[in-house]
């Protein structure tokens, strides 16, 4: 059997499963696009609450949202919602936060385990057990090299240490250091101890695969350089997510600059005014954080002109119809035919980088030339 690699692009909506298989086309290979945990674990918290059920919270930290918010209704409906401390850091990593303001009682593993009469959830972002028995159910058998999951991780903020700025820094720090997307990806020993989400994510995947995670939109924003139209010198690729959009200018030497901020907090005209900031090198950090997003950080001072005679940008995200009818005139990425596999195809290419014993068959998968060298090897 040739190499297997599973990928996993965890989001807010949905979670994109692609299996790679050397020497297939990758449009061959076999998908899944389903409900994102979040999701699933938000239907859970609803039925129980629907039947006026007590809820234990187990498992691990994971993506909050929409299990966040179903949670509030439960407890604004006046129903027990007990949580173990892992698991209710998934709402905040203070937990005395998560007792006094949200009105969750933590309780230790042997209180867990003695709780009665209540629907007990499992809480975790990777269902390694979910995943197999679906392929399985389709007569395929995971027996994989290596696996790549991605998710959006805020990281564990000290106390009085804003949750935007922290995470902003922690871009800032990875992106100076290595100016390649693939800074925020790490091999399972390499993960930040603040990272705390993709740490969890860790947890939860066999210990005898050879594991990578990554940070959803630089994986999804790489994934789009695959594009053959994003193959220009210079350009623009912004992820629009259901909860952040973040953009990043591109050049031969790697990043040259970076933006995040809350989707929900942008419409078309603001994000083509941040894009072309951006793109010219006036966009701030005070500029974006005092609007409430994370930040922005400007790596190389030369100006990236825009438009029908300048370099293209590219777009992916699940809320990429923002910018549609934009004057910037955007690309919608569709790498090898499938946006919803954007940020697994990035991660192909983190597990190229990272675990390089794969380096060759992916390379040649996605197109790279025989001497090594490939469009993507400065992103």
């Amino acid at each position: 059997m040739g190499i297997q690699i599973l990928t996993v692009d965890i989001g807010t909506g949905t979670q994109d499963i692609y299996l790679y298989r050397a020497g297939l086309s990758l449009e061959n290979g076999f998908k899944l696009v389903m409900p994102s945990p979040t999701m699933l674990v938000r239907q859970r918290i609803r039925r129980a609450t629907a039947r006026g059920q007590a809820i234990l919270l187990e498992g691990v930290m994971m993506g909050g949202g929409p299990c966040h918010w179903a949670a509030e209704e439960h407890l604004r409906a006046g129903l027990p919602l007990y949580a173990t401390p892992a698991a209710a850091r998934t709402f905040n990593d203070d937990l005395q936060w998560v007792e006094q303001e949200m009105g969750m009682r933590i309780v230790s593993a042997e209180e867990a385990r003695n709780l009665a009469d209540v629907e007990r959830i499992p809480l975790l972002d990777f269902d390694w057990s979910a995943i197999r028995a679906a392929f399985a159910a389709f007569g395929v058998e995971l027996k994989l090299q290596a696996l790549a999951v991605a998710v959006f991780d805020h990281g564990a903020a000290p106390p009085q240490i804003s949750d935007r700025q922290f995470r902003f820094d922690y871009l800032k720090e990875r992106l100076q250091a290595e100016r390649r997307l693939t800074a925020l990806a790490f091999r399972r020993q390499d993960i930040p101890p603040a990272m705390t989400r993709l740490q969890a994510v860790a947890q939860c995947a066999p210990p005898e695969i050879p594991l990578v995670v990554m940070d959803t939109a630089p994986a999804a924003v790489l994934g789009a350089t695959l594009d053959p139209a994003a193959q220009a010198a210079r350009l623009l690729v912004a992820n629009v997510g259901n909860f952040h959009t973040l953009a990043f200018r591109l050049g031969p030497t790697g990043v040259e600059g970076v933006f995040e901020h809350h989707t929900g907090l942008l419409d078309p005209q603001r994000l083509e005014g941040l894009l072309r900031a951006l793109a010219d090198g006036s966009l701030t950090h005070a500029q974006v954080f005092n609007d409430h997003g994370h930040g922005a950080l400007i790596l190389h001072p030369e100006p990236l002109p825009l438009g029908p005679e300048g370099a293209p940008l590219v777009v992916t995200g699940p809320r990429r119809a923002m910018l549609r009818g934009s004057g910037l005139r955007p690309h919608f990425a569709v790498p090898f035919g499938d946006m919803m596999l954007t940020g697994c195809f990035g991660l192909l290419l983190a597990v190229a980088e990272r675990l390089p014993q794969f380096a060759p068959a992916i390379r040649a998968s996605l197109g790279g030339r025989d001497d090594g060298v490939a469009p993507w090897d400065a992103r």
